[in-house]
């Protein structure tokens, strides 16, 4: 295909899937309403009002639609048991939304979905490019692909928190994805991203830009964006092996750093609030108000400014991931968890101070 026939290829899908999911989200929102399927307020909501949380069903059917067609339409090599996988978290995440699933049931279903992807479909980490030297045997690749493919879907669904911020840190991790694999001539990864891509920003007029038509993604759509970010991050992980750099315009010699930094929102966000429930004795997995789009709130910023500070503080990581991609793997690794748990901690700082002052008033 020519450049011409590349382009208008990938506009083509990035269009099908915006505009599927634009079309199917009016009625899912009338199915909602008529069924009374809400997200309803509470303590570890920061949401006031009932709203339909089925927008992760319309990004589901955005992705799986324009996927199908173009797979088949250009006889793409499609990633193996991708389609599986997906119908298994999908599975997991409409039952929660529609009916409360318990988190050990959610987690297993999560675990089935990592094990097609990982074990049938051969999607590993297989390199960990320099790092100490260190090469993975099967099995070490095998559970180390299984728990990356678990925490990012996770990461993505503990920050699904306030208006926006799922899908803005969906589509920008997405696009800095996307755009390498496009200069290197990987159109396959290229469609599937621009699918994505098309699918959020759909969604995100709803979500954010609309009070008369508000719908949340809900655990359906922040688990399948985390699980698709997991399989384009080991796809580009892989693509950057040393026995496959010859081949590339732009090689990642630090790839797996870069990764972090391309998902840096989640990943920190995510290893933090672990970190402080484990601190105060609780369980990782008992849901807090200590995420940052927590701290930010409590600091006066509205959904949309949380949405879009956390948006350029992951363009800013990949920037720099980008720019000092040869910087070292390791080095690389260090600079992007020392700075982004810096960055992470000043909310709550800011806090403590705001505190103390109105303490000594």
């Amino acid at each position: 295909m020519n450049d011409y026939t590349t382009i208008l290829i990938i506009a083509l899908a990035c269009l099908l899937s915006f505009l599927v999911v634009f079309l199917s989200i009016p009625t899912i929102l009338r199915v909602s309403y008529y069924k009374n399927l809400f997200d309803e307020p509470g303590k570890r909501h920061v949401h006031k009002e009932k709203i339909p949380n089925l927008g992760g069903l319309g990004i589901f059917i955005g992705f799986l639609f324009t996927y199908s067609i173009f797979l088949d339409w250009f006889h793409f090599t499609p990633i193996p048991f991708l389609v599986p996988s997906l119908l298994v978290i999908f599975s997991i995440g409409i039952k929660d939304d529609i009916l409360i699933t318990a988190p050990m049931m959610k987690l297993l279903g999560q675990i089935l979905a990592a094990f097609i992807i990982v074990g049938f479909g051969d999607i590993r980490i297989t390199e960990f490019h320099g790092f100490f030297g260190l090469q993975p045997d099967y099995f070490t690749s095998f559970c180390i692909s299984l728990l990356f493919v678990i925490f990012i879907i996770n990461g993505f669904n503990l920050i699904d928190g306030v208006d926006g911020l799922a899908a803005i840190s969906g589509i920008i991790s997405t696009l800095a994805f996307t755009i390498w694999f496009y200069i290197n001539n990987d159109i396959y990864e290229t469609i599937i991203g621009v699918i994505i891509t098309g699918s959020l920003l759909a969604f995100l007029y709803y979500n954010v830009f609309t009070k008369t038509q508000k719908i949340f993604m809900g655990d359906t759509g922040s688990m399948l964006i985390g699980f698709l970010l997991a399989v384009l991050a080991i796809r580009f992980m892989e693509s950057n092996a040393p026995n496959l750099r010859a081949s590339l315009a732009v090689t990642m010699t630090s790839a797996p750093a870069v990764v972090v930094g391309i998902l840096i929102v989640p990943v920190i966000d995510t290893l933090r609030v672990f970190f402080l429930r484990l601190s105060h004795g609780n369980s990782p997995f008992i849901a807090d108000k200590n995420h940052i789009h927590h701290r930010l709130l409590t600091l006066g910023c509205s959904h949309i400014q949380v949405a879009l500070i956390l948006g350029v503080v992951n363009i800013l990581f990949i920037a720099v991931s980008f720019l000092l991609k040869d910087f070292g793997m390791l080095k690389l690794l260090v600079m992007n968890f020392v700075v982004g748990f810096v960055i992470f901690y000043i909310p709550a700082l800011l806090i403590r101070i705001k505190a103390r002052k109105l303490r000594n008033k």
